[in-house]
C-alpha cells in the first residue's frame, strides 16, 4: 500500500467517522464545507488549465448541494426560509453549469461566497436551534 493511498484511506475512515456520529446539525456543516471544497478545487483546476479534474468537482458540487443540501430543506417547517433557500441552490446549480462550460472565475467566486455566507449563517444558528435538523 502506498502512503498517498493510505493517507487517502486514513482520511476516507476519519470522514465516515464523523458522518456516523453527527448530529444532524453538523451534517449540513460538512454538506457545506464539501462543497465549498470542491469549489475551491474547481477555481484550481480552472487555473491548471485542467478539464476533466475542474468537471469532477463542479459535478461533486452540484450534487452536494443538490442532493445534500437541497435535499435536507423541510419545506413545511422550513416556510418561506426553505423556499428561498430551494431558489437560491437551484441558482447556484445552473451558474455552476456555466461556470464549468466557460471557466468563468467570476462567476465561481461568486457562486463560493453565496454558499460561504449561508454556510456561515447555518453554523451561527448552533446545534441547539429548535428544529434546525433539516432546515439546511
Amino acid at each position: 500500500m502506498s502512503t498517498m493511498y493510505g493517507s487517502q484511506a486514513y482520511a476516507k475512515v476519519g470522514l465516515e467517522s464523523n458522518v456516523m456520529s453527527a448530529s444532524p446539525h453538523k451534517l449540513i456543516t460538512l454538506l457545506f464545507d464539501g462543497a465549498l471544497s470542491a469549489l475551491m478545487r474547481a477555481d484550481i483546476f480552472i487555473q491548471q488549465g485542467d478539464t476533466v479534474a475542474k468537471g469532477n468537482a463542479i459535478t461533486k458540487a452540484i450534487r452536494i448541494i443538490n442532493s445534500g443540501l437541497q435535499a435536507s430543506l423541510d419545506m413545511q417547517k422550513g416556510g418561506e426560509v426553505s423556499q428561498n433557500l430551494a431558489q437560491l441552490y437551484d441558482y447556484m446549480v445552473r451558474k455552476l453549469l456555466h461556470v464549468n462550460l466557460y471557466n468563468d472565475r467570476e462567476t465561481l467566486a461568486q457562486i463560493t461566497e453565496l454558499l460561504r455566507g449561508i454556510a456561515d449563517s447555518w453554523k451561527q444558528i448552533g446545534e441547539d436551534a429548535p428544529g434546525q435538523a433539516k432546515a439546511g
